[in-house]
């Protein structure tokens, strides 16, 4: 089967190409032994059927380098706790502090659960891969690690740019701000990028998880992402090839050159201001954005637009994105906001206040 897998991964033409050459295959490697009518129909007909996802997946991770496994179980265990902590607290502080109930901190909410989220389907199998020997995953996980990093990514990738407006409306139409996002507004755009991102995650895994693997089951990754498993696959993957390509211009470049869009009009917007106060308040208040957006849409463009032939780097460019960005975006955002040192402060130091 080995061979038949490698013979039909250089031969991704057409049903009854591929089905001649498995046939001849299987000639080539057992000439003794003879297949049935129905066991040839069955083949063919295996296009129809998702019978080859395989029941565990094995999930080589970072297994190349052996003296980095233990320094980054470290690593990603202090990460995976320091950003539960970071985003649970923005999503408490923009649910029920009134402080910052506006347009902002909802959006930066919703930036937070979908770090939760994430986090929670990808850190904990790749802790316990770093951790021990087994380095396996059940399909169950697998396919659940594919559908919510696919939401997520595409949600947040909306999110950016909607956050981006935001920020245009603010800057740009100070005046019209509380009637242009109004809560309503707020929540239908939120919706809007979370639905994207959900319809295209249910088109994009359900796609790949057709297609017919062989028999080895080893993914040179270390969770289970839908273009990896597409190169695992064998048989013709153009349709997923091109579907994902789609998709990618529509999320990975169509939202940076919003938020491109954004900015720019936020620029010329902001030199017009007559002080400089204003102007270095102007772009303070982006600039935490516009970090986030550079550290999330620069390794997924390279990752999705132009996938790296190294495994290595395509697997440190997943784990920044992964791992790093979810850790430092409530980071960046709440480091020089004074609204929510604030807040925290009030919360975390009450007696001290009532004192005062």
């Amino acid at each position: 089967m080995e061979q038949l897998c490698e013979i039909e991964r250089m031969y991704k033409t057409n049903k009854q190409t591929l089905n001649l050459l498995y046939q001849e295959g299987r000639k080539r490697i057992d000439p003794a032994s003879r297949v049935s009518d129905h066991a040839i129909h069955k083949v063919g007909s295996m296009e129809g059927e998702n019978v080859s996802f395989p029941r565990t997946i094995v999930l080589l991770g970072f297994s190349d380098y052996p003296w980095l496994e233990m320094p980054l179980f470290g690593v990603v265990l202090v990460s995976y706790i320091l950003t539960l902590i970071g985003n649970s607290s923005i999503i408490f502080l923009s649910t029920v502090e009134p402080r910052v109930q506006n347009p902002m901190y909802f959006f930066l909410g919703n930036l937070s659960v979908l770090d939760v989220c994430v986090t929670c389907a990808i850190v904990p199998q790749l802790l316990v891969n770093l951790w021990g020997p087994e380095k396996t995953i059940p399909s169950w996980g697998c396919i659940t690690q594919a559908y919510i990093f696919h939401w997520t990514g595409c949600t947040e990738c909306a999110l950016l740019a909607v956050m981006a407006f935001d920020h245009y409306v603010a800057i740009c139409q100070p005046l019209w701000y509380t009637l242009i996002m109004r809560l309503w507004v707020c929540v239908q755009l939120a919706t809007a990028a979370w639905s994207s991102g959900l319809a295209n995650s249910i088109l994009q895994t359900t796609l790949t998880l057709q297609l017919h693997h062989c028999s080895h089951h080893t993914l040179d990754h270390f969770f289970c992402e839908v273009p990896v498993l597409i190169n695992l696959a064998y048989g013709d993957t153009t349709a997923n090839e091109l579907s994902l390509a789609i998709e990618a211009i529509r999320f990975a470049l169509m939202s940076p050159l919003l938020v491109l869009i954004s900015y720019t009009l936020i620029v010329k917007a902001v030199l017009k201001l007559p002080s400089a106060d204003k102007r270095y308040k102007a772009l303070i208040t982006c600039s935490s954005h516009l970090v986030v957006v550079i550290m999330y849409f620069g390794p997924a463009i390279c990752m999705y637009i132009q996938p790296p032939e190294n495994s290595t780097q395509a697997k440190f460019m997943s784990f920044f994105y992964c791992v790093i960005t979810p850790l430092l975006n409530p980071l960046i955002y709440t480091w020089r906001n004074k609204d929510v040192k604030r807040v925290r402060k009030r919360i975390l130091q009450p007696q001290s206040e009532v004192k005062s």
